[in-house]
């Protein structure tokens, strides 16, 4: 395997970390020519010791500031202009984990650059997945996801054509909720929210996970990375996190992704295809599953998964208005401002009040977006009172 440049945009989240150790144990396979966040620059300084960036990247411009003078020798960009002039920068692969909607200039400036993108964020495909699609198609770039659920579609659709697809299956652990009743979520915290019973994720994602908004984000996701119908995308439970995802074949077959709960696996994979990197520590004992149990969504008690489901359904700009709207509520619950079943409350005011194009552009996206968090804002200030 050729020694391979990359760049790890949201090097200090919980997936940017994991990248680097996929480096860090493969150093002479990869180089990391940047490094990009939002605004943790102790950590941040830290990899640049250790990485050696030829470039960083800080959204926050004070944070930015503060690291300038402690680096000597590596070039410092700041704000969303420097986020977006890092994305561009010439790689191998770039690597997306830029939590939320911030990210989605700043993957289209990587894609226009000619960099094969690794997706780790789901908001911007959600957004404008079809868009994004479009412009990777016309720069001939390719988009590998990380997500585990989207990693393992692509693993088990290798060798086979999508004609042949009947239906996916996306795998959810059900969350540290699972079977809990709506009268039994309505004072949940937020640390009860982020304490996901088999993934080691950041917060928004384990709240996202908690409300099940996080697989309705991923139907929308799927639908644009592998060209399906929303009636050929099916959600199930499964506990045990072994099988990541399934693809159901017209010919009654279903090839199965099983793998240890470890991001750094679909890391590792996005970054190295075709090849496959060897990982000992990966590997998982089949003979020690005491069983693998699956279970339909419940939809009443968790109406975050409807509601995506009804947004990628309307199309256009709908999946901007879910995802702006959900942001600005996980936000809020997190900070103690409303519960954890207002999130989907929020989110299913915000589709109804918002008019939106049924068309998706960059810029009807991005309008929407913003008037989702305007709205969401304003529907969040009532709550509060």
């Amino acid at each position: 395997m050729t020694r391979r440049r990359i760049s790890i945009l949201g090097s200090t989240g919980s997936i940017g970390r994991n990248a680097l150790e996929v480096v860090r144990r493969n150093a002479d396979l990869f180089s990391v020519a940047v490094l990009a966040s939002h605004s943790n620059v102790t950590l941040l300084r830290e990899q640049i010791a250790t990485y050696h960036p030829e470039l960083v990247a800080v959204y926050d411009e004070k944070a930015a500031a503060a690291l300038r003078d402690s680096v000597p020798g590596c070039a410092v960009l700041s704000g969303p202009a420097g986020l977006i002039e890092a994305a561009a920068t010439p790689v191998d692969t770039a690597l997306c984990a830029v939590v939320g909607a911030v990210g989605l200039e700043p993957l289209l400036a990587a894609i226009d650059a000619g960099n094969r993108v690794a997706v780790a964020n789901k908001e911007p495909l959600v957004m404008a997945g079809d868009y994004i699609m479009e412009r990777a198609r016309l720069n001939n770039v390719a988009v590998l996801p990380v997500d585990s659920e989207h990693n393992a579609i692509f693993q088990c659709l290798q060798g086979n054509a999508l004609s042949d697809v009947d239906r996916i299956y996306l795998t959810a652990s059900g969350g540290p909720f699972y079977k809990s009743t709506p009268e039994a979520l309505r004072n949940i915290t937020p640390e009860q929210a982020m304490r996901h019973p088999t993934w080691d994720m950041g917060a928004k994602i384990s709240v996202d996970s908690a409300t099940l908004m996080n697989k309705g984000l991923e139907i929308i996701e799927a639908l644009c990375l592998f060209r399906l119908r929303s009636e050929q995308i099916e959600v199930v439970i499964h506990p045990q996190s072994v099988i990541h995802s399934m693809v159901a074949f017209t010919d009654g077959s279903i090839i199965a992704q099983l793998g240890v709960t470890d991001m750094k696996a679909p890391i590792a994979f996005a970054l190295t295809y075709p090849e496959r990197l060897p990982a000992p520590e990966m590997r998982l004992d089949v003979t020690a599953l005491a069983g693998l149990t699956f279970d339909k969504p419940d939809c009443e008690a968790f109406p975050c998964l409807a509601l995506a489901r009804a947004a990628a359904d309307a199309g256009g700009c709908a999946p901007a208005v879910l995802n702006g709207a959900n942001e600005e509520a996980v936000t809020a619950f997190c900070a103690g401002r409303i519960r954890f079943l207002d999130i989907a409350a929020v989110v299913e005011h915000a589709l109804e009040q918002c008019a939106v194009s049924t068309v998706c552009t960059l810029d009807g996206a991005l309008a929407a977006d913003s008037v989702a968090r305007a709205c969401a804002t304003s529907i969040i200030k009532t709550m509060e009172q």
